[in-house]
């Protein structure tokens, strides 16, 4: 009896920081390279889960500059000795106040210089796999999402969650732009991808177009 074919991407959910935000371990299973993902904070069970996996942090990945998704980056970076990769530098305000907003929201942040901005049609390397970057604004303006195309997974950070959609109310967010950011640039990817939002349950971009009641097929008919 033959054994089932090991993923080549392999992903942990790290609720974190008090906003829970979803920071995101993933990791290639033929070489066990890792990143994180919007590493916010928390950063000793940050460290503990990728011991546990046998999982080598080469990189931390950023989705957008908020606080809760990247407020502990600068200081696992330096502590691990990897680059910092994402978002897209329209966010580069966001990070460069990262230490004020940590005071208001109780959550320790620094700023810092990605060792590389993203933009639309760029790829990030994690061991052997490569994932899509698609900027996709609106909740902020330089978030990028990362897709990885052969396991149908995204990770959109706070562009689109189950049953609802990011915030736009934050300085130099835009509704139109992430309504459309969704829908040219996510939808395409196909309804069998599942998602890790930024918070709360995954889902599939099959069931919001279904039941989102903003950004599924009937809301926006």
């Amino acid at each position: 009896m033959t054994q089932p074919a090991t993923p080549p991407l392999k992903a942990a959910i790290l609720p974190v920081t008090p906003l829970r935000q979803n920071c995101t371990l993933i990791w290639c299973t033929s070489t066990m390279k890792g990143a994180f993902v919007d590493a916010g904070g928390d950063l000793p069970m940050l460290k503990a889960a990728a011991a546990k996996h046998g999982v080598t942090i080469e990189k931390l990945l950023v989705t957008h500059g908020h606080i809760d998704h990247c407020g502990g980056t600068a200081a696992l970076a330096e502590d691990l000795v990897v680059p910092i990769e994402g978002p897209h530098e329209d966010d580069r305000f966001w990070i460069d106040q990262l230490a004020v907003d940590g005071g208001k929201y109780g959550i320790p942040g620094r700023s810092f210089e990605p060792d590389r901005w993203l933009a639309q049609g760029d790829t990030v390397t994690v061991g052997d796999l490569v994932f899509d970057v698609l900027h996709c604004p609106g909740h902020t303006p330089g978030h990028v999402v990362f897709h990885h195309a052969p396991s149908k997974l995204a990770l959109v950070g706070d562009v689109l969650f189950q049953g609802s959609i990011g915030r736009t109310d934050f300085p130099r967010g835009n509704h139109a732009d992430l309504i459309e950011a969704i829908t040219t640039r996510l939808w395409p990817l196909g309804g069998e991808t599942a998602f890790v939002p930024g918070h709360g349950p995954m889902s599939t971009f099959a069931h919001e177009r279904r039941d989102n009641p903003f950004v599924g097929d009937r809301a926006l008919a």
